[in-house]
């Protein structure tokens, strides 16, 4: 299996569409189709089921989820630690859920204009690790949200967000100007996977133990609630699709967006990122 196969896969997998796993992946679908129907025949088994609506893990194409997410970690640690034994000018940046932040695409261009020789590459990661990567050494410094675990971790708060709760439209809650977490005691929420930092997990959940469906990315938390009524929360100020509402959470204590790398690294490129980045999500 090529490694870009398998990243073909996992972003059918996590977006559950093609057309958008396609537009992620800066291609067309008809290529993309293709592959994932070649590797179905390498696999000998179907990896999705397919229908209008767009397509479902099958039980193979699970199991396939969780190993080709670990073999692309791998082969991006394997090239991190390369890089950085050649001495090569690069930065790795980790950015937790929504590139399309101004934020991030503020400090993208200051970035690219200050360091024009840098090699600047990204890592962009699901909900199940908030720090990008950044303890398994794949990325250098991370643009996320807190709160996770900071133990030997350097974080700097960049913006802070309100927080709402994602519902269906046709839910009688989403007609409300706001509500309050107690509100949403007798729904299910949506959960990580088994691993996932506690802190973040709590805070997502309202910070008490919720029961409900496992997801890993956006587009998966959103189908949990478009489909299953599943309350989530997010950041306001996001576009939903049209079936979805969001409603501001008067008790949510803000999301913070942070910069953050690890404690002690000495890197200027790190320190110059985290300058830039501070400036650029104060506009």
């Amino acid at each position: 299996m090529e490694l870009r196969t398998l990243r073909y896969f996992v972003a059918v997998a996590e977006e559950l569409h093609f057309g958008r796993a396609a537009a992620r992946l800066h291609m067309s679908q008809p290529p993309l189709s293709r592959a994932i129907k070649q590797l179905e025949a390498d696999v000998g088994a179907l990896l999705f089921t397919r229908s209008p609506a767009g397509v479902t893990l099958t039980p193979v194409g699970t199991v396939l989820l969780d190993e080709a997410r670990a073999l692309l970690d791998h082969a991006e640690h394997v090239r991190v630690r390369v890089s950085a034994a050649a001495g090569a000018a690069t930065i790795t940046v980790g950015i937790l859920g929504d590139g399309a932040d101004p934020g991030v695409a503020r400090t993208a261009a200051a970035y690219r204009r200050l360091h024009p020789g840098i090699d600047i590459r990204i890592r962009d990661t699901d909900l199940t690790d908030p720090t990008c990567g950044l303890r398994a050494g794949l990325v250098d410094v991370a643009l996320t949200r807190a709160p996770f675990d900071e133990t030997a971790l350097t974080v700097r708060a960049l913006r802070t967000d309100p927080v709402g709760v994602v519902l269906r439209a046709d839910d009688p809650l989403a007609r409300r100007d706001q509500l309050r977490l107690a509100e949403l005691n007798d729904r299910r929420w949506f959960q990580f996977p088994q691993g996932t930092d506690p802190s973040w997990q709590s805070y997502w959940n309202g910070g008490r133990p919720r029961q409900g469906p496992v997801v890993r990315a956006v587009q998966e938390c959103l189908h949990a609630v478009l489909w299953n009524g599943t309350v989530g929360l997010a950041p306001l100020g996001h576009d939903l699709p049209a079936d979805l509402a969001v409603v501001p959470l008067i008790d949510m204590e803000p999301s913070r967006v942070v910069a953050v790398w690890n404690e002690g690294d000495t890197n200027p490129l790190i320190r110059s990122f985290f300058e830039i980045a501070t400036a650029a999500y104060r506009r």
